[in-house]
C-alpha cells in the first residue's frame, strides 16, 4: 500500500509542475488550474488512505462542508472581489499549516512525552512560525482590500526596531521550543510572536503595493506548507509547498521590478509609504475633455486601437462593454488589443482574469514588454480606470515617488483617451501627467455607463 500511495504523490507532484508551467501561459492557464487541481485530488485521496486517527466518515463530512463553503464562495464572490479572497485564501493556508504543526508538537510533547530531532523540531518551529505571520498578514490584506480597514499606510514611530525585536524574540522562542520540547511556553510565545509579527509586517503598506504583498503572502504560504510537509514526512506537501514558495518568491520578484522597489524592502516590511506628488495637482494641469459622440467618432476613424485596463475598470465592472466596444471595432476591420502592465489591478494578473471572463480572447491580451514598442504606431489608445502605470513622470520625472517604475508607453500613441470618473490620484498618490499631454482626452464618466454610451453611439454610425 505505501508503494502505491508514494507513487499516487509523485503523479501527484509531476501534475504540480505541469500546471505551474502552463500557467505561465495565458492560453494554457486554465488548463494548467485543471491538472494542478486533478493533483490535489490525487494526493488528497493517497493521504485520506493513511489517516487513522478519525475515521473516513468524519473526513467526508469535513469534505462536503468544505466543498459546500467553496462553491459558496465561487458563485458569491464577484470577479473584483478576486484579489481579497486571494488574501484570505493565502491567509487560511498559513493557519492551516500553523494547526498541523501545533497540533504534531502537542500530541508527541504534550500527550506522547516524547522528543523529535533537531530536524522536525526546526521544521515544526518554521511552519508555526511562517504560518501565523502568512495567517495575520493576509487577514490585514484582506481588510485592507476590501475596505474595512485604511488602504493607506499605517505607521508608527519605531516600527522597524519593534518589528526586528520581535523576529528576534520568535528565534529565540524557536530555539528554546527546540531545547526544552516539553515546556509548551516557547512554543506558545512563537505562536503570539509570529502572528503580531504578521500584523505590523501588511499594516504600513499602502493598497499600490498590493500586488506585492498578494504575491510575497502566497510565497509564505507555501514556504509553511512545506516546512509542514518535513513535520509530517509527507512528501508531496514538500513538494507543492516548495513550488508554490518558490514561484511566489520568483513572482514577487518579477512585481518588485515591475514597481520599481527592490526585495529587500518587500521583506522587512514597511514599503509601500507614498509620499505626496510633485508630478503637479489636478488644478495645475490643464486637460482637454472630451464628450462620447466625439470619442465615437474617433474610434471609427482608428485603424489599430490599444485599450489599457486597471482597477477602475474592475470597479466599474466595465470588462463586458469593453468587449462590446471591441467587436464594433472588429467589425471595421480595427485592430484591437489590450496593453496588460504586470501590477495593473490589485494582485498578478487581475486584469487577465476580469478580461477573460468577459470572453475576451487570450491572444488581444499582449504583456507591457511585448506591446511597449508598438504604442508610437497606434492611432488610439484608450486608458481604462489606469493611472500609475501610464504616468510619463515614472519615465520623465526625476522628482517623482514612481521615476524608475516601468510603465505602458501610452502617451506615444498618436491620441490617447482617459476614461476616469474624475481627477483623483493614483494608488501612488501621484498626478498623473499624462492628462495634462497634448493628444490626452479626458472621457469623465462611470466606466460602465460611457463606454456602453460610446458602443451605442458606434452601432448608430
Amino acid at each position: 500500500m505505501n508503494i502505491y500511495i508514494q507513487i499516487a504523490y509523485l503523479v501527484a507532484s509531476i501534475l504540480f509542475i505541469i500546471g505551474i508551467k502552463k500557467m505561465g501561459k495565458t492560453k494554457e492557464a486554465r488548463t494548467g488550474n485543471q491538472l494542478s487541481s486533478l493533483g490535489m485530488l490525487i494526493a488528497v485521496l493517497a493521504t485520506v488512505v493513511q489517516v487513522e486517527a478519525v475515521s473516513l466518515v468524519e473526513i467526508l463530512i469535513c469534505v462536503v462542508i468544505g466543498s459546500a463553503i467553496g462553491l459558496f464562495i465561487a458563485f458569491k464572490v464577484e470577479m473584483t472581489q478576486m484579489p481579497e479572497m486571494v488574501a484570505l485564501f493565502n491567509g487560511f493556508g498559513g493557519l492551516g499549516s500553523l494547526a498541523v504543526a501545533l497540533s504534531f508538537y502537542w500530541l508527541n510533547s504534550q500527550e506522547l512525552n516524547l522528543t523529535v530531532d533537531a530536524i522536525t523540531g526546526t521544521s515544526t518551529a518554521l511552519s508555526i512560525f511562517i504560518g501565523g505571520l502568512t495567517f495575520t498578514g493576509s487577514i490585514i490584506a484582506f481588510l485592507k482590500l476590501n475596505g474595512k480597514i485604511s488602504g493607506k499606510p499605517i505607521t508608527f514611530g519605531g516600527q522597524h526596531l519593534l518589528n526586528l525585536i520581535l523576529l528576534i524574540l520568535a528565534i529565540v522562542a524557536s530555539v528554546f521550543a527546540i531545547i526544552y520540547q516539553i515546556d509548551s511556553t516557547y512554543v506558545f510565545a512563537l505562536v503570539a510572536l509570529s502572528l503580531i509579527l504578521g500584523i505590523l509586517t501588511v499594516l504600513p503598506i499602502g493598497g499600490a503595493d498590493m500586488p506585492v504583498v498578494i504575491s510575497l503572502l502566497n510565497s509564505y504560504s507555501g514556504m509553511a506548507a512545506c516546512a509542514t510537509g518535513f513535520v509530517l514526512n509527507n512528501n508531496v506537501l514538500i513538494v507543492s509547498g516548495a513550488l508554490v514558495g518558490a514561484s511566489g518568491i520568483i513572482l514577487t520578484q518579477i512585481m518588485c521590478k515591475a514597481m520599481n522597489r527592490s526585495l529587500v524592502n518587500v521583506l522587512l516590511g514597511g514599503f509601500g509609504q507614498t509620499v505626496s506628488a510633485d508630478g503637479g495637482d489636478a488644478d495645475e494641469i490643464q486637460v482637454k475633455e472630451v464628450g462620447v459622440e466625439e470619442a465615437a467618432m474617433l474610434f471609427d476613424s482608428a485603424s489599430s486601437v490599444i485599450v489599457v485596463p486597471g482597477y477602475g475598470m474592475a470597479v466599474a465592472q466595465a470588462q463586458h462593454v469593453i468587449r462590446e466596444l471591441a467587436e464594433q471595432c472588429e467589425k471595421r476591420n480595427i485592430e484591437f488589443r489590450f496593453a496588460i502592465h504586470p501590477v495593473a489591478g490589485r494582485m498578478p494578473g487581475h486584469m487577465n482574469v476580469l478580461l477573460a471572463e468577459a470572453n475576451i480572447s487570450y491572444d488581444k491580451l499582449i504583456e507591457m514588454d511585448e506591446i511597449n514598442g508598438d504604442f508610437q504606431n497606434t492611432d488610439l489608445v484608450f486608458v481604462v480606470g489606469a493611472n500609475d502605470v501610464v504616468n510619463p513622470a515614472a519615465r520623465e520625472n526625476p522628482q517623482s515617488p514612481i521615476y524608475g517604475m516601468p510603465i505602458l508607453d501610452a502617451d506615444k500613441a498618436r491620441t490617447v483617451i482617459v476614461s476616469k470618473r474624475s481627477m483623483g490620484k493614483g494608488y501612488a498618490g501621484v498626478q498623473n501627467e499624462l492628462f495634462g499631454y497634448d493628444n490626452c482626452l479626458m472621457l469623465f464618466g462611470d466606466a460602465k455607463s460611457t463606454i456602453g454610451k460610446l458602443v451605442g453611439e458606434m452601432k448608430e454610425m
